[in-house]
């Protein structure tokens, strides 16, 4: 299979989309925090030194799908037409699992804004409870689910 972010001599560039077709497209991406019971509740509770734990991240996973393409060298700026960050805490974890949830309508996907959000969203949780416990671990980001384009739709 050939990687379309690599021309015929290897070299990195950007896909050229302008020949693809206008379509809606949406991407979800999800993640977790891990932590102990006590950060948790902290983070529900709205207690941690720093403010609004899940009001600050959601906010921050949103303002990172805009920023994408400043942040990874090969993506598109894209019109991003809606962002949605949901941060649910998980006793079993014991933690807050994430889901990013981005759209567009244009010429390519939305999964790197995606996979983004969330991973700001987990990085803001992180630094608004590290006071609380240093030992937090970011993990299982993940595409959960793309629609759109040529590709087609796609579920894990």
């Amino acid at each position: 299979m050939a990687l379309s972010h690599f021309d015929e001599s290897g070299a990195a560039h950007m896909v050229d989309v302008s020949g693809k077709p206008v379509t809606s497209r949406e991407a979800v991406a999800v993640g977790r925090i891990k932590m102990t019971s006590q950060t948790l509740d902290i983070a529900m509770s709205g207690t941690a030194k720093k403010g609004d734990v899940i009001g600050t991240a959601r906010l921050a996973g949103i303002m990172a799908a805009k920023r994408t393409a400043e942040l990874i060298p090969l993506c598109h700026p894209l019109p991003i037409t809606h962002v949605s960050i949901s941060i649910e805490p998980d006793e079993g974890l014991p933690g807050l699992r994430i889901s990013a949830t981005v759209r567009t309508t244009g010429q390519t996907g939305v999964e790197m804004e995606a996979l983004t959000a969330a991973s700001v969203t987990a990085l803001t949780i992180y630094d608004m409870l590290k006071a609380a416990e240093k030992g937090m671990e970011i993990g299982e980001i993940r595409l959960a689910r793309k629609s759109g384009g040529k590709s087609g739709d796609y579920e894990a």
